[in-house]
């Protein structure tokens, strides 16, 4: 319905949907190719509505190149390689990107647990750690609501919640957007979203809520750490601080804190690295396979 071309090899029940069979002059996974490779222009023949359409009478006019039978086979010979190791090679990626979050998760995990496995913590912490609930450590920041969208910067990760609860990623130069106490911690109240914010960004409205520690004894950082690492039920659009509030977090001494906090930071900066190697690598190999696809489908027009 919306435009997006597959390819079946086993029947399949067509539901808002239409078919391409070719004539006998073109391959059926040749055709396929040709489709895919016009992708992003028949996304554009969408027509608006509740859900966009494309109709069949929409591709019609679309010109196909059609070699002999010989060149269409070796073509998607070619493609049928190239797309086998373009989603090997994916697969990979994503695996070791899914390995470095987890491996991430691991250890956050096991520096907040306070258990005997970390022997520093444990030599530092003999009798263990206080748990106190989110609500007592935490106090509300105050920082203004509804800033408006000429002030925003689209260039960071702080975000922006508007009236329809979508974050924008972005700052502001708005100074009345500014928090009165800078680091501070943002909890999306509808989402659950935690970010950690030592800039200055926009509050979009009340369903984001600002947060500072209640002392000077707590490391604003560490506890954006802690905060991230509990799980809060999903309670669908309704306020989400009702239930946090009365989470408990371990609360170690403050060089504890700070320690936990400059080996999360380490690791959080290196993992940061390695991703975003792993997402310009899939990147590179996106834009390989779409290369090839469109050489490969690139004929001169036979003049008429």
């Amino acid at each position: 319905a919306a435009g997006f071309v597959s390819y079946w090899e086993q029947p399949i029940f067509v539901s808002d949907a239409f078919s391409v069979e070719p004539n006998g002059k073109i391959l059926t996974k040749y055709l396929y190719y040709f489709l895919k490779s016009k992708q992003d222009k028949i996304y554009s023949l969408q027509k608006a509505g509740g859900v966009p359409h494309v109709y069949s009478t929409d591709i019609a006019p679309l010109k196909i190149p059609i070699p002999p039978l010989p060149v269409q086979q070796e073509i998607v010979r070619i493609l049928d390689d190239l797309t086998k190791v373009t989603i090997e090679l994916n697969k990979e990626l994503n695996t070791e990107l899914e390995a470095r979050k987890k491996q991430y998760e691991y250890y956050r995990d096991l520096l907040l647990t306070f258990g005997d496995e970390v022997e520093w913590i444990a030599e530092l912490c003999p009798d263990g750690v206080e748990y106190i609930p989110l609500g007592e450590v935490l106090k509300n920041n105050n920082a203004p609501n509804s800033i408006p969208k000429k002030y925003y910067k689209d260039n960071g990760d702080i975000p922006i919640i508007d009236q329809s609860q979508v974050y924008i990623a972005g700052y502001t130069d708005d100074e009345s957007a500014v928090p009165p106490i800078l680091p501070c911690i943002i909890f999306g109240d509808h989402t659950r979203v935690v970010k950690y914010a030592d800039r200055k960004f926009a509050q979009g409205d009340s369903g984001t809520k600002v947060f500072i520690p209640v002392t000077e004894d707590l490391n604003t950082k560490y506890i954006y750490y802690a905060f991230c690492n509990i799980d809060i039920p999903s309670r669908g659009y309704n306020r989400h601080w009702t239930i946090a509030k009365n989470i408990k977090i371990p609360i170690p001494p403050l060089p504890v804190q700070q320690e936990i906090v400059r080996i999360l930071d380490n690791f959080t900066e290196l993992t940061a690295d390695l991703t975003a190697e792993l997402t310009a690598e899939l990147t590179a190999r996106r834009k390989q396979y779409e290369y090839y696809l469109n050489k490969l489908l690139d004929f001169k027009e036979v003049s008429s």
